[in-house]
C-alpha cells in the first residue's frame, strides 16, 4: 500500500519548475503513480449519494429512481485532491489517470456506448483555458471499445453553483441544461453522464431526465468525487 501524503506544494508552479511529483505519494515522475492509481481503484467502495448505502451494482435499492450511479471516493480523499489540482491548478497531465481510475470503476458495457460531460460554465472554460470534464471524457473514450464522446448536452444558462444553497442549486438545475439535438438519442444506445463532484447531485439528475425524455433507456451517471 503506498504512503498517501498531501502535497502542500503549489502545483502550478511546481510542475512549472521541476518534474511532476506524485499527489499522492510524492514520488517524482508523474502526478499520479500507477501504485496510487491502483490504490485508489482496489479501495473504491461504490456509496449511494443520496442515502450513502453500499452497493455494488450502482443502483441503490432505497433510491431505486435513479439510474445507476459509480462515484469513485470522496472529495476529502486522495481523488478530491487530484480534481482539484486537474481543476484549479491546471495540471492536465492528470486528465488520464483520471480517466483510467473512472474506467476501471464503471462497469463494461454492451453495445455502442456515449459518454457524455456535463457542460462547463463559459467563463470557467475562459479562465482554466480548457474544459475538465471534456478533456477526461476524450480520454475515456479512448480506453473503451465502441465509445465515443458526445457534446449532447449545452448549458442554457451559466449559472454559478459554487456556495450556492442546496435550494438554489436545485432550482438552477431544472432549467441549467438543454439538449443540442435530441434526435441523436437512440434508445439501444448505453449513455454515460459524467461530471467530476457530486455535490447534490441537482445537476447529474436533471440532465439524466432530459436524456430519458428525449428516449434514452440506458443511462450510467458517473462522478470522481462526493462531496460531503
Amino acid at each position: 500500500m503506498p504512503k498517501i501524503v498531501k502535497n502542500t506544494t503549489f502545483p502550478g508552479l511546481f510542475d512549472l519548475l521541476a518534474p511532476h511529483s506524485c499527489r499522492g505519494c510524492g514520488r517524482i515522475g508523474d502526478p499520479l503513480c500507477n501504485c496510487c492509481k491502483n490504490y485508489i481503484i482496489s479501495h473504491h467502495q461504490n456509496l449511494c449519494p443520496i442515502c450513502h448505502a453500499s452497493n455494488s451494482i450502482g443502483r441503490c435499492v432505497n433510491c431505486h429512481q435513479l439510474p445507476p450511479i459509480f462515484i469513485v471516493g470522496h472529495r476529502s480523499d486522495l481523488i478530491g485532491q487530484l480534481v482539484h489540482d486537474f481543476k484549479f491548478h491546471s495540471v492536465r497531465d492528470l486528465a488520464r489517470p483520471l480517466a483510467e481510475i473512472l474506467n476501471a470503476v464503471l462497469p463494461p458495457t454492451q453495445g455502442p456506448t456515449v459518454i457524455v460531460p456535463l457542460p462547463t460554465i463559459t467563463s470557467h472554460i475562459r479562465e482554466r483555458g480548457f474544459s475538465h470534464t471534456h478533456l477526461i471524457t476524450k480520454h475515456f473514450a479512448k480506453l473503451r471499445q465502441d465509445c465515443q464522446t458526445s457534446n449532447l448536452l449545452t448549458r442554457a444558462r451559466n449559472t454559478v453553483q459554487v456556495g450556492s444553497s442546496r435550494e438554489k442549486r436545485l432550482s438552477q438545475a431544472r432549467t441549467a441544461y438543454t439538449l443540442t439535438d435530441d434526435s441523436l438519442i437512440n434508445p439501444s444506445t448505453t449513455y454515460i453522464l459524467f461530471d467530476d463532484v457530486w455535490t447534490t447531485g441537482a445537476s447529474l439528475q436533471s440532465a439524466s431526465a432530459l436524456l430519458q425524455k428525449a428516449g434514452a433507456k440506458n443511462i450510467i451517471i458517473a462522478v470522481l468525487a462526493l462531496s460531503q
